[in-house]
């Protein structure tokens, strides 16, 4: 691997000698390496080379030509703090294939910590204001420039429409036994595909989204825990506002975690609604119109389900696409989002109450 990845360094000129390397962990998509070189003057410097999953992402450049962009339109911009930055090859390409295919990127490493959850409030908030104002900085960016790299990802009546009919085909013998969930689902189906029927009917806009916008893609300073930048832009493409505002709060607010087998536990706490809500709406309060602001709470449900129908419809066909510890793990992942999103549904008047105080 030492030598894989001094080539990669020098595919992308970086100067100096390779010291090693260092495997992070984090992350079950891609490969990524922490790879250290001394420079010119004797002082190490580190970046991070991942090899990106091509079998998850099926259009690796045009992945990367969405994400050059971005992180150059946000760079440009010259504010204060840190920007992540892909380097360039020679041919000012953001990328490198290796000799069996292997598809190679490389950014600049930035000291910090990461959550994979947190009930401190101040970081939720923080997470919400850093989600927020990658939304402001994006705000001015020519959405029609970026590719969807995984078409129709929040697509939710498409979405709904492939859970029904491989509900109907039951190629593993599974349906039997997820009826009660179908059901739920079905009897949601016209509330929870509000956001996309509202975005057909030209009501609203497309904006540039992130799409995962958990706690741990936000890099935080190890000492002041001030959020420094966003990573992970492997689904950066054209989407809803609501769906990242959604996804954040389903993430950041939930009591138990999201394959939580004790589904009756979830819940959507409202201490920590509020504090992503303030964070991320400080940043994005005046940017938007007022039909996005209106559906911001239901944004919350909708993406619920939407994650609860996708966790169950792998179920139904087998475990395809995520990956599981257990044989029944998917079905406990749509069970816990069902139970959330029941909990938010009886929430949604408050929670509105709230992000209308706040803009």
């Amino acid at each position: 691997m030492d030598r894989k990845l001094e080539k990669i360094g020098k595919a992308f000129r970086i100067e100096g000698n390779y010291l090693g390397y260092e495997k992070i962990k984090v992350g079950n998509v891609n490969q990524t390496y922490k790879v250290t070189y001394r420079q010119p003057d004797g002082s190490p410097k580190s970046y991070i080379v991942q090899r990106v999953n091509t079998y998850a992402f099926r259009q690796p450049e045009e992945l990367m030509h969405n994400a050059d962009l971005i992180t150059e339109h946000i760079r440009s911009k010259k504010q204060e703090g840190v920007a992540l930055h892909f380097h360039h090859t020679k041919e000012r390409k953001t990328f490198v294939y290796d000799e069996e295919g292997g598809f190679w990127r490389l950014t600049n490493y930035i000291p910090s910590v990461t959550y994979s959850g947190s009930t401190d409030l101040d970081i939720l908030r923080r997470t919400g204001e850093a989600f927020g104002a990658f939304q402001r900085k994006l705000s001015d960016f020519p959405v029609t420039g970026l590719y969807e790299t995984i078409p129709n990802f929040h697509n939710t009546p498409k979405r709904l429409e492939t859970l029904f009919a491989d509900g109907s085909r039951d190629p593993v013998g599974r349906t039997a036994e997820v009826r009660e969930e179908l059901a739920y689902i079905a009897s949601v189906r016209e509330e929870a595909e509000t956001l996309t029927r509202l975005y057909e009917a030209g009501k609203l806009p497309l904006r540039v989204t992130h799409n995962d916008t958990k706690i741990n893609n936000v890099l935080f300073n190890r000492d002041t825990d001030e959020a420094l930048v966003i990573v992970d832009l492997d689904t950066v493409m054209p989407g809803l506002v609501g769906h990242d505002f959604g996804d954040g709060v389903r993430f950041a607010a939930n009591r138990v975690a999201e394959d939580c087998p004790n589904a009756e536990e979830a819940e959507c706490d409202m201490e920590r609604f509020r504090a992503f809500t303030e964070g991320f709406l400080s940043q994005t309060a005046d940017l938007l119109t007022k039909t996005e602001r209106d559906t911001l709470a239901l944004s919350v449900f909708d993406i619920t389900v939407e994650l609860a129908s996708r966790f169950l419809d792998d179920y139904i066909v087998g475990d395809k696409y995520f990956n599981i510890d257990y044989p029944t793990h998917n079905l406990v992942r749509a069970r816990c989002q069902i139970a959330l999103a029941k909990d938010v549904r009886k929430k949604l008047t408050a929670m509105q109450a709230f992000i209308d105080g706040c803009c």
